[in-house]
């Protein structure tokens, strides 16, 4: 079997969300080179690969072509039907997101993360809400075959786009093992520690800067936490790049006079996100909507607690080994669920710890990548 991706979500130096899915999934099917023979992959790039990329061999090659502009709507396709001509062509194209090729004289599978644009869609910039709204329909009615990142994700497809389910298949993301390779006491957060003087207890959110994640309504809560005697040295950490329309955000906090007691460290690297969580209190993510919900699964993975909306795909990834936010549009419920979690006794939190280890252990990118090449 002759298969071509589209790599060019994989091929950043700093991923977030799809970008991470995208280069899992690349390594989990070069690894299936190596027990199947007959699988041959040609990776379709407009700019040279990250170092950290699978490097060529026989069964896995790249090809590297521009110019940027209109890539995945006229240059790849045309790559495309030229390689037909020259009997080249793979037997299938493979998009890890959103964006299949226009045209394709092969048949496309595609992956949808989620269809926040859809659910949300004041919370995005007229330019990317209309490409997201155009490109995910042509991707999904076109496809041959369609891959969703959680249930949640594969019902919304349906309602949506009237896709029949035997089109979709779930395939769950993983957590990468080797980002534990690392001493727990590593330098990278030893030296944040200190900057930020974390002496005490502090609360943790991961992901990008934007409305649907609800870092307002959290911030507010927070704010109400720190009106106690109990929580005056409690601290949250924000991690994350800046996504669209979070402006608001760095407001709220200057607005409440918080910015030394809420830390926002930007984007961060692999393993200083993995200490971040390592030596947080809990996660919390009080989210509106998530396709999938990540830095779950890394939480339950390295023993952390978490506390999570009870929306979309959370429910469905956390399972009875995380707490639950049932109303995250309400500030009062965000603030009693933290109450509440801060307060769990000592019983109740190696309960949790335990069933979300156990709970992290059904999901992995290596199940990931053997189902996605199955269907």
């Amino acid at each position: 079997m002759f298969i071509g991706i589209d790599g060019n979500e994989a091929n950043l130096e700093n991923r977030v969300g799809s970008n991470i899915y995208a280069y899992e999934i690349l390594w989990q099917l070069y690894h299936l080179t190596k027990e199947n023979k007959d699988l041959k992959f040609k990776i379709y790039l407009k700019e040279y690969f990250q170092t950290d990329f699978p490097k060529v061999d026989q069964a896995w090659n790249y090809e590297i072509f521009g110019p940027s502009i209109l890539w995945t709507q006229w240059r790849l396709p045309l790559k495309l039907y030229q390689e037909k001509l020259g009997k080249s062509l793979p037997s299938l194209f493979f998009t890890p997101g959103h964006y299949a090729p226009r045209f394709s004289p092969i048949p496309t599978v595609v992956s949808i993360m989620d269809l926040a644009f859809l659910k949300f869609p004041n919370e995005f910039l007229s330019k990317d809400l209309n490409q997201l709204v155009a490109w995910t329909k042509y991707s999904v009615k076109n496809a041959k075959h369609i891959f969703a990142i959680s249930e949640a994700t594969k019902k919304d497809i349906i309602e949506n786009y009237q896709i029949t389910e035997d089109k979709i298949t779930v395939t769950y993301l993983g957590f990468d093992y080797k980002k534990l390779e690392h001493d727990e006491q590593d330098e990278s957060f030893q030296k944040f520690a200190i900057n930020f003087d974390l002496q005490s207890k502090y609360l943790l959110y991961i992901g990008t800067l934007q409305p649907r994640k609800n870092l307002i309504r959290l911030i507010e809560a927070f704010a109400q936490m720190k009106k106690s005697e109990d929580y005056r040295k409690l601290k949250l950490i924000i991690v994350g790049k800046k996504g669209w329309l979070y402006e608001n955000i760095f407001a709220k906090v200057k607005e409440l006079g918080l910015s030394k007691e809420i830390i926002f460290t930007g984007f961060v690297s692999e393993y200083e996100k993995i200490q971040l969580l390592k030596h947080a209190y809990c996660l919390v993510l009080p989210s509106l909507y998530e396709g999938f919900g990540i830095p779950v699964l890394e939480a339950m993975t390295l023993g952390v607690l978490v506390l999570a909306s009870h929306v979309s795909s959370l429910p469905e990834i956390g399972g009875e080994a995380i707490a639950y936010i049932e109303k995250p549009q309400s500030t009062e419920n965000i603030y009693q669920s933290l109450i509440k979690m801060l307060q769990l006794t000592e019983d109740k939190r190696k309960d949790l710890i335990f069933k979300g280890k156990k709970q992290a252990q059904k999901i992995s990118w290596e199940k990931c990548g053997k189902q996605t090449l199955e269907t």
